[in-house]
Formats: structure tokens, C-alpha cells, sequence
């Protein structure tokens, strides 16, 4: 006759006692994403490497694509440190912004990370927007933070863009140290406050949509 207490059952969602942290399961998703790609690893692969059940990545990710979105945005903020980038001197912002951008790329795991599809894609336009754009804004402050962080931003991307995602010959064969010297006189253009100027940015479903300047009588944009 068997005595034997019966194994007591795996409950689902949020453990009790110590559960592993939201981390732990973003760098398990990071390895396996890195080693499989984004479609050969399963939510319960994760989890098998993490340790925890399959509901508990539901619970904070709410699907793959939500995991993989932040396996990316770690990646980006690891190497993109915003409060490290704009907390230093103001007359280096410029070269800190760009040299966060090419340390990101120039980092082997995340290039490979980003040429997962779409998913990666929309990933790094999501942390550029709601990350480093808005802070962005609120770090410069005045009526037209705004415009002069969207002009930061789109700098910044066309540097990804013809650097590193769609890469052009001239920009791609300069060192991360050329790239600095280039492109930091334009965004400290494009940091430097514009008295009486107000733009107004029209959002759509899909971020910016536009900018809109108002003018009084005098022809001088407010």
C-alpha cells in the first residue's frame, strides 16, 4: 500500500514566496531569442528556462511578441541609458546622444536581435518614440521642446537607418568616432533653444504626423 502524500499541485500564474523577477525572464527570452530567433522560441521554452510556468509570462508580457518587445527594450536601454546620457555636462549631449547609438549598434547581440522581423522593428520605433523622445521633451522644456527633440530623434534614426539597418557605403564605413564629429554639430543645432518659436505636433495612430508653426502679425513664429 502506498503512504505516500500525493505531490502537491503546480498552481498557475504569480507564484508565492519569491518569484523570480520580470529580469530573470527577460535574459531567458534574451538567450533563447539569440540562439532560435524570435520564431523558434516558444513562451513555454521560456519558461522551462526561466523556471516559472508559462501563465506568469502571460501575466506580464501578455504574449511573445509583448516578451520579445521587452528583451528589445532592455537591450536598448542597457546601452541608451537616458537619464546616463542626458545627466552629464549639456555641452556634450550631442556626443553622448550619438555615442549611446553607435555603442547600441556596434553591439553584436543586438544587431542580431534586430534582424527578427518585424516585431524588432517596431520594438526600437517604440523606444525611440516613448523612451527617449518624450524624455527628450520634458528634459529641454520650453514651447518648443518638442519640435527640437523630434529633430534630435529623426537625426538619430537616420543614422540607424543608413548605418546600420539600410546601410549606405559613406555612412557605414565611418568609425563610431567620424560619426561623432559629423553629426554633432547638427544636433547641437538642433538642441539650442529657438526664442518665440512654438510648434505644434499633430499626432496620428501611427506617433508624429506633423509639425505646424504659429505666426503673429509681425511674420515672427510663436
Amino acid at each position: 500500500m502506498n503512504n505516500a502524500a500525493p505531490a502537491p499541485a503546480r498552481t498557475r500564474g504569480r507564484p508565492r514566496g519569491n518569484p523570480p523577477t520580470r529580469e530573470s525572464i527577460v535574459s531567458a527570452a534574451r538567450a533563447l531569442f539569440l540562439e532560435r530567433g524570435y520564431r523558434g522560441t516558444t513562451v513555454r521554452a521560456v519558461a522551462g528556462a526561466a523556471g516559472v510556468d508559462p501563465a506568469l509570462i502571460a501575466y506580464h508580457f501578455g504574449s511573445k511578441k509583448g516578451l520579445f518587445a521587452d528583451v528589445m527594450q532592455f537591450q536598448c536601454a542597457h546601452a541608451l541609458t537616458v537619464d546616463d546620457v542626458l545627466g552629464g555636462d549639456p555641452a556634450t549631449l550631442p556626443e553622448r546622444l550619438i555615442d549611446a547609438v553607435t555603442d547600441l549598434w556596434e553591439d553584436a547581440d543586438f544587431v542580431q536581435l534586430t534582424t527578427q522581423g518585424g516585431e524588432a522593428a517596431e520594438a526600437i520605433r517604440e523606444y525611440l518614440e516613448r523612451e527617449l523622445l518624450a524624455r527628450l521633451v520634458e528634459f529641454l522644456g520650453g514651447r518648443d521642446a518638442t519640435a527640437r527633440a523630434t529633430v534630435v530623434v529623426t537625426v538619430l534614426g537616420g543614422l540607424i537607418y543608413t548605418r546600420y539597418l539600410n546601410p549606405l557605403p559613406t555612412p557605414a564605413a565611418l568609425t563610431p568616432s567620424e560619426t561623432r564629429h559629423i553629426l554633432a554639430p547638427a544636433l547641437r543645432a538642433a538642441l539650442t533653444r529657438r526664442p518665440g518659436t512654438a510648434v505644434t505636433i499633430k499626432r496620428g495612430p501611427s506617433g508624429l504626423a506633423g509639425l505646424r508653426s504659429r505666426r503673429d502679425g509681425d511674420g515672427v513664429a510663436r
